[in-house]
């Protein structure tokens, strides 16, 4: 192919298919280098300046985030978050969205997504211990879908196996708005000494720059710009954005990576993977953070494709690739360290004083610009906001469910895909390897434990985006109190998240003012905690035909766990067990299963969250484990009270009897702050008196399977093992049905 000229690239405006706004390639020309960019130059800038990659759009936002707490350690702009945990060790953890990837090659962006944030883990010089996902689908009542949420799985569940993680927790829902655009949200967390901690910076002139890994391919090409586009009915089909991963190379990428840092600490003064915009994002991100220039041959570059031109291989996001900066006295015990891992290791450059980015290549200068003009330069808009009409013409809606038979709407509301079980999906991961793990996928949180301690973390990830629809302020806010109250029913202590913030196009205003007014209630929950947000992802464009998805922030939320013995589970333990419902129960059906299960959409504004009793019950519940007073608990959240019974009484397939104060309606109310905790009788005074208030006695466990259920309203039997066989086997039935 012969690259267009600079001249030809200004005339034909190619650069707009690149993501690059008329305005902003004249500020590249005019302001920043007083020339015309050529082709490779005007590929640099097209993907470092995309939304993926600066937050351009999003970084006013963003900055009403917390992220300090006498933990961090450190936060935003580093690969990964990382907070003390004491004992000289540090938790790292982040998530990051594979979304466009996934739409388009369902497999490989899954499995692509996974390694991405596996790498973003040890990229910190700490040890991987477990994965989380968040994925959203449209509904599972066409072939199209049902393939997509196979290959999905199937591409995490593949990677995360291969290379020998635990896929601990997560959450997976069908809403219409994701038929077209999926979201695909990967976390992991890893384990680190505080003492192995190293930055991405590429710093000290005449120190080198080290590539490891996978050879470049031409997979992956413009994949952040990609990421920062719009679906339409013919701009959805880029597979050559897409990148091909390969676990196993990943494991020994993994492994030799966390043993350097472990062992030769000194060898290695920067470390950062290569994620999107492939080596021009870790390379420029480096030196702009230390202040440097650098100079790289990419020649020198492994490649396993021929005659690739310098702009494929910098914008190449070929998966299982990092980059190094070594002092140059260590060059060969480097390579040789890499060579004994069958890993490609090569010096592809080094720093210099001058702050500029110089690439070579067939030895020709065809770089030559300032590194910050990469990323420091971006311009910063502050995009105009509009409250959607729906929000007041819904405020005074309040929908009320009408139950004729409690015991067929329960039935019912167990099989909707939302609320019925995941195993058909969660039994693709491996949950147990390395034996670390305490609880498996399908409790509140994902809790593995930490060798050598008495310590355990707790993780886990929500969204729900039809309350932050509906209310984006409170959606925000309850979407951080649900992952705090998985925590804390897990016997955790929250203590930091990740996010992804997954929307539309913030070009239109109705769409900023949700992201907007959505991190506003997510700081707002954040502070009241005391959870700083240390890492993150932006995902915006996610749209097909103009149309949004829902605003869907997801909240990865870690936790302590300071004793093993307070690990606590969801699934009642013992028959005469006290059941409570810890929180006061009101009419709150907007943006419900029920509501939807009754009318097939959701409508209506949001109760106001109480910060405060919502941290108070969680103290509450949090001390209570802590005095050995639990047996069992669970948050409330989808499907209300019943559901939480219901998934409590399952996996030790025990019954209950209870009778309550509440309606037949407010079995399935979502009202929140809300904890359903069983405890042994001879616990019941210390519990009463620890708690004092908003708690309601319901009954007990019993050893029979039935659930006995007397409301305001009924009295009813339920068939517990029919309710079991109706949660199990709904997503099954559903996946195996013709479309």
């Amino acid at each position: 192919m012969i690259e267009p000229t600079a001249k030809e690239i200004k005339d034909s405006k190619l650069y707009q298919k690149w993501g690059l706004s008329d305005t902003e390639y004249q500020l590249i020309c005019e302001k920043i280098l007083n020339r015309l960019p050529n082709y490779t130059e005007t590929g640099l800038y097209s993907v470092m300046w995309s939304e993926h990659c600066s937050y351009k759009n999003s970084k006013k936002v963003l900055r009403k985030m917390p992220n300090k707490s006498d933990r961090v350690l450190a936060g935003p702009g580093e690969d990964a978050g990382i907070l003390d945990i004491g004992d000289g060790q540090a938790v790292v953890f982040k998530a990051e969205s594979h979304n466009h990837p996934s739409a388009v090659e369902p497999y490989q962006g899954a499995a692509t997504g996974v390694g991405g944030i596996i790498r973003d883990i040890f990229s910190m010089g700490a040890e991987p211990i477990a994965l989380l996902n968040s994925l959203k689908f449209g509904p599972l009542d066409n072939g199209k879908t049902k393939h997509l949420v196979d290959e999905v799985v199937a591409g995490i569940g593949g990677y995360g196996n291969c290379i020998g993680l635990p896929t601990v927790g997560g959450e997976i829902s069908f809403e219409k708005c994701y038929e077209n655009n999926p979201l695909v949200n990967a976390m992991c967390v890893g384990l680190l000494n505080k003492t192995d901690f190293k930055h991405g910076t590429a710093s000290g002139e005449g120190n080198l720059i080290v590539y490891v890994g996978a050879k470049t391919g031409r997979d992956g090409i413009h994949g952040a710009t990609f990421a920062s586009d719009e679906f339409t009915d013919t701009k959805n089909k880029q597979r050559s954005a897409v990148q091909v991963g390969n676990p196993f190379i990943e494991k020994l990428l993994m492994d030799a990576c966390v043993e350097i840092i472990e062992q030769h600490p000194e060898w290695v003064l920067g470390i950062q993977d290569m994620g999107a915009a492939g080596l021009v994002s870790s390379t420029a991100e480096m030196a702009s953070k230390a202040g440097s220039g650098l100079v790289l041959k990419l020649d020198d570059v492994p490649q396993r494709e021929t005659e690739m031109s310098a702009y494929e291989m910098m914008l190449s996001e070929s998966q299982e690739r990092m980059v190094l900066c070594i002092k140059p006295q260590f060059k060969t015990k480097v390579l040789d360290f890499f060579k004994h891992f069958e890993l490609d290791a090569v010096v592809i450059g080094h720093v210099t004083a001058d702050k500029q980015y110089k690439i070579y290549h067939h030895e020709k200068l065809v770089t030559d610009i300032p590194v910050e003009s990469l990323t420091e330069d971006v311009p910063e808009y502050d995009r105009p906001e509009i409250e959607p009409k729906r929000i007041k013409e819904n405020q005074s809606y309040h929908f009320q469910p009408q139950i004729e038979s409690l015991e067929n709407t329960w039935q019912e509301m167990l099989q909707r895909p939302n609320i019925a079980s995941k195993r058909h999906f969660y039994q693709t991961y491996d949950a147990q390897v390395k034996a670390n793990t305490l609880i498996t996928p399908g409790s509140d949180a994902g809790v593995i434990r930490i060798r050598g301690t008495k310590k355990a973390i707790a993780m886990t990830n929500d969204s729900n985006s039809k309350y932050v629809y509906l209310n984006p302020y409170v959606g925000g806010q309850i979407a951080v109190m649900e992952a705090a109250r998985n925590i804390v029913a897990s016997g955790g202590q929250p203590i930091g998240i990740t996010d992804c913030l997954n929307y539309g196009n913030p070009e239109n205003p109705e769409v900023f003012w949700e992201l907007d007014k959505s991190v506003e209630g997510i700081a707002s929950a954040c502070r009241e905690i005391d959870t700083p947000v240390i890492s993150g992802n932006v995902s915006l464009y996610n749209e097909y035909n103009d149309e949004a998805i829902y605003p869907s922030p997801m909240i990865g939320m870690v936790g302590l766990i300071d004793d093993l013995q307070k690990v606590t589970t969801i699934a009642f333990k013992n028959a005469t067990d006290l059941i409570y419902l810890v929180g006061k129960t009101t009419d709150d059906y907007n943006g419900s299963e029920i509501q939807l299960q009754q009318t097939g959409s959701i409508k209506g504004d949001l109760s106001p969250l109480d910060l405060n009793k919502e941290k108070l019950h969680q103290d509450l519940i949090h001390q209570a484990i802590t005095r050995n007073l639990v047996a069992s608990c669970h948050d409330l959240s989808e499907g209300g009270l019943a559901v939480a019974l219901s998934e409590s009484a399952f996996e030790n397939k025990l019954g209950f009897e209870i009778k309550t104060s509440l309606t037949n309606a407010q079995m399935f109310s979502e009202t929140q702050s809300r904890f359903l905790v069983s405890i042994r009788p001879e616990n019941k005074q210390a519990f009463e008196d620890l708690i004092q208030q908003d708690f309601e006695l319901l009954g007990q466990v019993t050893n029979e399977t039935d659930f006995k259920v007397a409301t305001s309203d009924t009295s009813v039997s339920i068939n517990g093992m029919e309710a079991l066989n109706n949660w199990k086997g709904a997503i099954s039935c559903l996946m195996k049905s013709k479309a």
